[in-house]
C-alpha cells in the first residue's frame, strides 16, 4: 500500500504522526509519502520515506502554506492508495482526484481557539460554527479518525478511536531522583508556562532544577529565556519525542499543570501516559481523564486549578513530599510504568491502525459516516 501523509501545522518529528503511524506503516511494509514542513522545522527526512517540503502554516500567516499543500498533495496523492491528512486546514487543499482519504483528528479545534493568543477577538466568535460546518462536510466525504473518546460526541457517525499511545520501555526506566523536575512537550500559556516558571523560582533554593523539553509559542519564549539566563531552568527547545523522553527519565516528577480550556478538558494528556511510561510521578491539574489515571493507578499528584500563585504552591508542595520520600516517589513511578506498559503502549494499537487503513484503501473514495451502533473496531 502506498499512503501519502500530510501537515502544515505539525512539526514533521510529530509524536503521533511520524513516530507512531508513519513508523507503524513503514514497519508494516508499506510506502510512505510525507507533505511536511521540514526546511521551516530544520528537520531532515527519514531516508524511507518520499518527503516533500512545504512551508509550515503558523499563526495567521497560512496562506502561502495552503497553496504550497494544494501541490503538494496533488504529486504525493497522484499514485498513492490511501491520502491522510492530519490539519483541519487540509481540507481546503485536498485534490480533487484523490484516492480514498482520512483525517485524523488530533484535537477539538474549535475549544483550542481559547488559547490561540494570536486570534483577533473578532474572530473567535466567528470561527466556531466555521469548525463544525467543516467538519460536517468532512464526515460526509472521508473517513474521520478520532484521537480520543471525548472526540465522538462532535459527530452523527461512529469513528474509530486511535488514542495517543506511547513506546514503553520493555526493562523498567530508573526510579525517580530528587533534584529535578521535567516538562515534555508544547509549551504555552494555557499549558502552564507561567506555572512552570514560578514554580523554578519557587523551588530553586531547594536546589530541585526545571528541566523544560519543547518548543514554545512566541508570547511565552521571553519569559523562558530570561528564567533560563536567571539560572532557574533548562529550556531545550524542540526535541524528537524518542530522545526527549529518554532526557526525562530519572527525574522526581513531571508536570502536566495544563488550565482548564475546552479543548484540554476532556483529553487524557499524552504527557501524562509518557510521564507514566518513564516511571516519573505526575503532577497534574485536575483534568478530568488526567486525574481520574492518576488517582485510580496512585502515580502522582492532582493539584487544583486556580490562581497562579495557589497552583505554585500547591504544586510545590507536592514536589516537596515526593522529594522528602523516596519509596513513596519510587513506588508511584512503578505503578505508572506497570500501567502503562500494560495498558498504553503504542505497539499494541500499531497492527490495528494498519489494518483499519488497509481496508479503506480499498473502499470507494467517498463513504457515509459508520452510523451509531456500527462501530469500527480500532
Amino acid at each position: 500500500m502506498r499512503v501519502c501523509v500530510g501537515t502544515i501545522v505539525h512539526h514533521p518529528e510529530d509524536a503521533r504522526i511520524t513516530h507512531r503511524q508513519i513508523r507503524a506503516l513503514l514497519d508494516a511494509g508499506h510506502e510512505v509519502t510525507f507533505v511536511a514542513p521540514f526546511t521551516h522545522c530544520n528537520v531532515t527526512p527519514q531516508q524511507e520515506v518520499r518527503a516533500i517540503d512545504v512551508p509550515r502554516a503558523v499563526g495567521l500567516h497560512r496562506a502561502r502554506a495552503l497553496r504550497a499543500a494544494r501541490s503538494a498533495l496533488r504529486r504525493g496523492a497522484k499514485d498513492a492508495d490511501l491520502l491522510l491528512v492530519h490539519d483541519i486546514e487540509l481540507l481546503l487543499a485536498l485534490p480533487h482526484k484523490r484516492p480514498p482519504t482520512v483525517w485524523d483528528i488530533h484535537e477539538d479545534t474549535a475549544g483550542a481557539l481559547e488559547a490561540k493568543a494570536y486570534l483577533p477577538e473578532g474572530l473567535r466568535g466567528v470561527l466556531p460554527p466555521l469548525i463544525r460546518a467543516m467538519e460536517g462536510r468532512a464526515e460526509r466525504r472521508l473517513h474521520l479518525i478520532l484521537a480520543e473518546e471525548s472526540y465522538r460526541d462532535r459527530f452523527e457517525g461512529d469513528h474509530p478511536v486511535v488514542p495517543n499511545h506511547t513506546y514503553v520501555p520493555r526493562t523498567p526506566p530508573p526510579p525517580p531522583g530528587d533534584n529535578r523536575i521535567v516538562y515534555v512537550g508544547h509549551i504555552s500559556e494555557a499549558r502552564g508556562a507561567v506555572e512552570m516558571v514560578r514554580l523554578a523560582r519557587r523551588l530553586k533554593p531547594y536546589g530541585i532544577r526545571l528541566d523544560l523539553i519543547g518548543p514554545a509559542d512566541a508570547d511565552v519564549r521571553p519569559l523562558l529565556r530570561d528564567a533560563q539566563r536567571e539560572g532557574l531552568l533548562d529550556w531545550f527547545g524542540y526535541v524528537p519525542n524518542r530522545h526527549a523522553l529518554r532526557m526525562a527519565e530519572g527525574a522526581l516528577a513531571g508536570l502536566s499543570l495544563l488550565h482548564d480550556v475546552p479543548n484540554y478538558r476532556e483529553s487524557t494528556p499524552t504527557k501524562v501516559i509518557e510521564y507514566m511510561a518513564r516511571g516519573i510521578p505526575v503532577v497534574t491539574t485536575p483534568l478530568n481523564r488526567a486525574a481520574s489515571l492518576v488517582g485510580r493507578v496512585g502515580c502522582g499528584t492532582v493539584v487544583p486549578f486556580g490562581e497562579v500563585d495557589d497552583v505554585v504552591e500547591a504544586a510545590a508542595q507536592a514536589v516537596l513530599r515526593l522529594r522528602q520520600d523516596h519509596e513513596r516517589r519510587a513506588a508511584m513511578g512503578s505503578r505508572g510504568y506497570t500501567e502503562a506498559l500494560n495498558h498504553f503502549d503504542w505497539p499494541a494499537q500499531a497492527a490495528e491502525f494498519v489494518g483499519l487503513l488497509e481496508r479503506w484503501a480499498e473502499a470507494p473514495a467517498r463513504v457515509a459516516a459508520v452510523r451509531a451502533g456500527r462501530a469500527v473496531a480500532v
